[in-house]
């Protein structure tokens, strides 16, 4: 791995701490999270929710500053990354580990006092999942990285289901399988627009050694499993009409900019034909909070 060392041309400053938690992928993961803990059953202590989903945030926050401290090499070659503290050198590496292993043991300590083993167990497991076993191993090694690697940012719900009930049930493991099945055409999606990047970087990512055809054809299989899951929490009785309503327009349109992609050039190398994948990459993000944030309100109201 190359050596990245912070130059520290001026202190670093607190926004560039707060990059290292990548704030917004920390976003979705605590609306899910969220989501989890007020559709768990029980009436639930707003105490221990604030706990929970702090812990959460933090856990989040941990995995994003020990991936940018290991992945700072890459970080430095591709163009989207390069501006982040580590390789524009705001911030040094010894610094961002150090901060992320402080801030797993203090998720993981936070849980454990306030919602027990099961919860902090599942936490300190998807720290160690995104840092170790994606992050260390498979983003470097397979270009299933994303399709495995994504358990991680999806056991949020039930990681907050699981402090709420103490226990785990089939809708908080269907509430996973959404966010797992969603990951590989989000962030595929992604890949095709920055292929050059990633293959300059050295990351066996999809397009890269499978090509942009092979991708895109990946993307429109995994979208098709999508759209019936994100109807399965209607079937389990979690999820009511608006929910309904939304999994399966919203489910329905996925799947319409999915088989665009598939039917366009996205990631051949004319970046003028890379808009399908840039309109799916943008609706996925919008997809899966909508989603949530309709079992979100219709929980909240019931």
């Amino acid at each position: 791995m190359v050596d990245v060392t912070a130059s520290h041309d001026r202190p670093s400053s607190a926004s560039d701490y707060l990059a290292l938690l990548k704030p917004r992928v920390m976003s979705l993961v605590v609306f899910t999270g969220l989501a989890g803990y007020v559709a768990a059953p029980g009436a639930g202590d707003w105490v221990l929710g604030f706990a929970v989903i702090l812990s959460i945030a933090i856990a989040a926050g941990a995995s994003g500053a020990l991936n940018m401290w290991f992945d700072s090499d890459i970080d430095l070659t591709m163009t989207r990354t390069r501006s982040r503290p580590i390789p524009s050198g705001r911030v040094a590496r010894d610094e961002a580990l150090t901060m992320g292993l402080t801030l797993s043991v203090l998720a993981v300590v936070t849980m454990y006092l306030a919602a027990g083993l099961l919860a902090a167990g599942l936490l300190a497991f998807t720290i160690f999942f995104y840092a170790v076993v994606y992050t260390m191993w498979l983003k470097r090694l397979t270009p299933h990285n994303i399709v495995i690697g994504g358990l991680a940012g999806a056991l949020p719900p039930a990681i907050a289901w699981a402090a709420k009930t103490g226990s785990l049930t089939l809708d908080p493991i269907i509430l996973v399988a959404i966010i797992f099945m969603w990951t590989p055409p989000h962030f595929w999606a992604l890949a095709l627009l920055q292929k050059d990047d990633y293959a300059a970087a050295k990351v066996p990512m999809l397009p890269v050694t499978h090509g942009a055809k092979a991708t895109r054809l990946q993307i429109f299989v995994y979208s098709l499993l999508l759209a019936p899951l994100g109807l399965a929490p209607v079937l389990t009785g979690l999820g009511g009409v608006v929910y309904g309503a939304i999994a399966a327009f919203g489910g329905a349109f996925f799947l319409y900019l999915a088989y665009r992609v598939l039917r366009s050039r996205a990631g051949d190398g004319d970046k003028t034909m890379d808009k399908p994948a840039r309109d799916l990459f943008g609706f996925s993000i919008i997809y899966l909070f909508t989603l949530f944030g309709a079992l979100l309100v219709e929980q909240a109201v019931a």
